[in-house]
């Protein structure tokens, strides 16, 4: 069914309120849902959203957490999330971050301690509109392996560059380490279909393209090797960087009570103190390689209305009756 953003908007607040959190988180999650799903991230749109309901039920996250601010450096900004979600750390320091990037050049942010990130471009999306050029990573809980280990060692770790462009919306990339998401290997096992050969692997580390034995399994990195270095250096970015858990320590994001208590790791940088015409050049650029036949990222993507399975919104719409859908 398509919704109205104003409507998908009031759905998703009311349902999150309904499991007993804060207007302050309520408002910044419902923001993060409505901008993943208006960016085409679907997967971390309304279908992530029982996963933090679930977990503000269970306890996973902190119902009415109020994030720790603290500045390590000028350039340097630190949050603890203290159970909560990412979203709102980043909200409280947004203002910030922009400050003093636009004063500096450059500026950090480590957030530890928070539940699932959601759309990572969510946070370089929201730094380009404000007129910087932004990398970012985090970490989960461990459902990635290797081949050659077969054992849980790192989330799905994605990168997010997002950059402004001259006189259009920001460029946005925003991938995991993993062949996929953990999200998409979900919604295959519920549709029935099948997974295509790389991406996950079975209970007993064997590859599989049945989607629901890679419920029960784990992820491959993209690319075999070279994937699992870069999930390596994100891990490092996201957990060693924050003081957040590594994946493999972090409690689990849909079960128990536990937060993951995991970490986001941005850079957010004053593009004009290097190259004055940095905004016209890149637009520049893009229009050049889509005329060489290159795929711009985000280029194909013009949502204008919320479309939600009628399935996931009943879902949502489940927690505030107090019977969560199974």
């Amino acid at each position: 069914m398509k919704y109205e953003s104003g409507a998908a908007r009031h759905i998703a607040f009311g349902a999150i309120k309904a499991v007993g959190a804060n207007d302050a988180i309520a408002h910044s999650l419902t923001e993060a849902v409505i901008s993943a799903e208006l960016a085409g991230s679907k997967a971390v749109g309304f279908a992530h959203l029982p996963d933090y309901l679930d977990g503000f039920v269970q306890g996973r996250i902190a119902v009415n957490a109020e994030p720790q601010v603290t500045f390590a450096a000028l350039a340097a900004v630190r949050v603890d999330a203290r159970g909560g979600i990412a979203q709102l750390a980043f909200d409280r320091v947004f203002g910030e971050i922009v400050d003093r990037a636009k004063t500096y050049g450059v500026v950090t942010l480590a957030v530890s301690n928070s539940f699932t990130v959601g759309e990572l471009g969510y946070y370089t999306r929201r730094l380009a509109e404000s007129g910087l050029v932004a990398l970012g990573t985090c970490n989960a809980t461990a459902q990635m392996t290797t081949l050659e280990c077969g054992k849980p060692v790192y989330g799905t770790n994605p990168v997010s560059f997002a950059a402004p462009v001259a006189n259009d919306r920001p460029l946005v990339i925003d991938q995991a380490s993993s062949a996929t998401a953990f999200v998409s290997v979900r919604r295959a096992a519920q549709a029935g279909e099948t997974l295509p050969e790389g991406w996950a692997v079975d209970e007993q580390g064997v590859p599989t393209t049945d989607a629901r034995a890679a419920i029960k399994g784990l992820l491959l990195p993209f690319g075999g090797a070279r994937g699992a270095n870069i999930a390596m250096m994100m891990e490092i970015l996201a957990a060693g960087m924050t003081g957040a858990n590594w994946s493999m320590d972090a409690p689990h994001y849909a079960k128990g009570s536990e937060t993951p208590g995991i970490g986001l790791f941005l850079v957010a940088l004053k593009a004009d103190v290097f190259a004055e015409d940095f905004e016209a050049r890149l637009a520049a650029q893009i229009e050049r390689l889509a005329q060489a036949g290159v795929r711009i990222p985000g280029s194909h993507i013009k949502v204008r209305e919320i479309d939600v399975p009628d399935d996931v919104m009943n879902k949502v719409r489940s927690f505030g009756s107090g019977k969560p859908a199974a």
